[in-house]
């Protein structure tokens, strides 16, 4: 019986400091995400951060126009100054109106980098962002998505419209057929997506896809858990 107790106190203080670890680990995560500015690099040249490690630029697919939940464009600047306070560059389609332009305008605010691609079509449309570090025009959406894909370590997917299911799908396809391994997360913001990933499970479910689809992207439903899955 007293060793039982001693293994059972034992398992149970190996619990705790492994608790006490994760708490520390998720608070710190959150004073990164709430910094006003952050610097990647000691004066040693060495890095501070986890995110500095692993992506030095995240594109991220949303819509130009706001959506109807205010919550769309908040979770777009929250995510914003995360990016601009790790110093991560933000590749992003170019334009200043929307989700698209809270994004970028955040990032820009926070000291972050910037690089815009919009393709020539789109200019009356998205209005093209003039404050933004880089802003490449292209000739066309394919050459677009070609660049941002290339540019980025990993994609983040906010709210959007048919522009935003286009990339989101092409860059989770190519991810399939391994032509890149490179993270999809997507920001279901207020069960924005919620029907979207009810086809996708039927999708499944019917046999129509060749593995399991939370392997190749990942849900979170706010800003703080999508930094936690960046990590």
């Amino acid at each position: 019986m007293q060793i039982e107790k001693s293994l059972v106190e034992i398992t149970t203080n190996i619990a705790a400091i492994f608790d006490s670890a994760f708490v520390l680990r998720k608070k710190q995560m959150f004073y990164n995400y709430r910094a006003i500015q952050y610097n990647c690099q000691t004066k040693a040249g060495k890095p501070l951060n986890v995110f500095c490690v692993l992506y030095k630029s995240i594109a991220v697919f949303c819509g130009s126009r706001v959506g109807g939940n205010p919550i769309y464009q908040l979770h777009a600047t929250q995510l914003g100054q995360f990016l601009g306070a790790n110093k991560i560059k933000l590749i992003y389609g170019g334009g200043s109106k929307g989700i698209m332009g809270a994004v970028a305008d955040a990032v820009m605010e926070t000291g972050g980098e910037v690089m815009g691609v919009i393709p020539e079509i789109l200019i009356g449309w998205e209005h093209q962002h003039t404050g933004i570090t880089d802003l490449q025009i292209v000739a066309d959406m394919h050459l677009r998505k070609k660049i941002m894909y290339d540019k980025c370590d990993a994609a983040i997917i906010l709210a959007g419209g048919y522009g935003t299911l286009d990339e989101m799908f092409e860059m989770l396809t190519w991810n399939t057929l391994k032509i890149h391994n490179k993270k999809i997360i997507l920001l279901n913001s207020a069960g924005f997506y919620d029907h979207l990933i009810a086809h996708i499970v039927s999708l499944q479910q019917n046999g129509f896809l060749y593995e399991d689809w939370q392997e190749r992207i990942l849900v979170v439903n706010d800003v703080q858990s999508l930094i936690y899955a960046l990590a």
